[in-house]
């Protein structure tokens, strides 16, 4: 289940999440928290969904369908953030995936300041698994994360406030996009090849997304990881031009269409 705004622009957000969850073969559901105005270039307009509606789809899907993992992504307010909190709290969700959404990649602010104080407070000690790159994890816990040993640092600091798997991503650092993870004893560093493209709205979310799909399917938590790592790798390998801005990454590299399909 993805818990997260809707981008309009399909590159991101709940339809990111949507698209990752069927490409790697688990049912995805959704409680959308905001509606987003966006495309490649930019985002435009954001209309939060009132916090009892949020609820209700979160405890409706949960009631009858259930869910092997959840992942969080954008939620904007404070509000909405203690809501979503609430309601995982009371179902008793273990397999959570926390994205700290906080600025498109146009550069556009989807989390409000107060929102962080209540991400730290109420969502991250329920995660399992969190997810921030090197200015959300700066922002989170309130130290420089340039060098290995700041992000080391900065890692530790995030995970004292509760997830149990801190994944640093490198995605921001020069080089190789070594991915950091933090498993509140050791550090594993995940490497990747750094793919040259523009096209790569939505990869945090779309590497959330991921994680949780395989923790759906039964991996422990850091065979996840490294699964979702090199899903989203390849995304961005096989990725194609959407659009005149930042173009998404195509999350059906590996899925074989049948072209044996008859339109009635």
């Amino acid at each position: 289940m993805t818990i997260a705004g809707s981008d309009s622009g399909a590159g991101a957000g709940i339809q990111a999440d949507l698209k990752t969850f069927a490409a790697l073969g688990v049912y995805g559901t959704s409680a959308i928290v905001a509606i987003t105005a966006q495309n490649t270039r930019g985002v435009f307009a954001i209309a939060e969904v009132p916090e009892e509606v949020i609820a209700i789809q979160i405890d409706s899907v949960l009631e009858d369908i259930g869910a092997d993992a959840i992942k969080t992504g954008m939620l904007s307010s404070p509000s909405i953030v203690e809501t979503v909190a609430d309601r995982l709290e009371a179902w008793g969700i273990r397999s959570l995936v926390v994205d700290p959404v906080m600025v498109a990649k146009s550069g556009d602010n989807l989390l409000q300041p107060a929102a962080v104080a209540a991400v730290k407070r109420s969502l991250l000690p329920l995660a399992l698994v969190v997810t921030p790159n090197i200015p959300e994890a700066v922002v989170l816990s309130g130290r420089p994360a340039g060098t290995v040993a700041e992000i080391h640092d900065a890692a530790r600091a995030i995970a004292d406030l509760g997830p149990a798997y801190v994944v640093m991503k490198g995605g921001h650092r020069e080089g190789a996009p070594v991915d950091i993870v933090f498993d509140g004893k050791c550090f594993t560093e995940l490497s990747a090849d750094r793919i040259a493209t523009t096209n790569d709205h939505g990869t945090g979310d779309t590497l959330s997304a991921a994680i949780a799909a395989y923790l759906a399917h039964g991996r422990d938590p850091l065979a996840a990881i490294a699964g979702a790592k090199a899903y989203l790798t390849e995304a961005l390998r096989h990725s194609y031009a959407v659009g005149e801005g930042h173009s998404p990454v195509n999350h059906f590299h590996g899925v074989t269409l049948s072209r044996d399909i008859t339109l009635g």
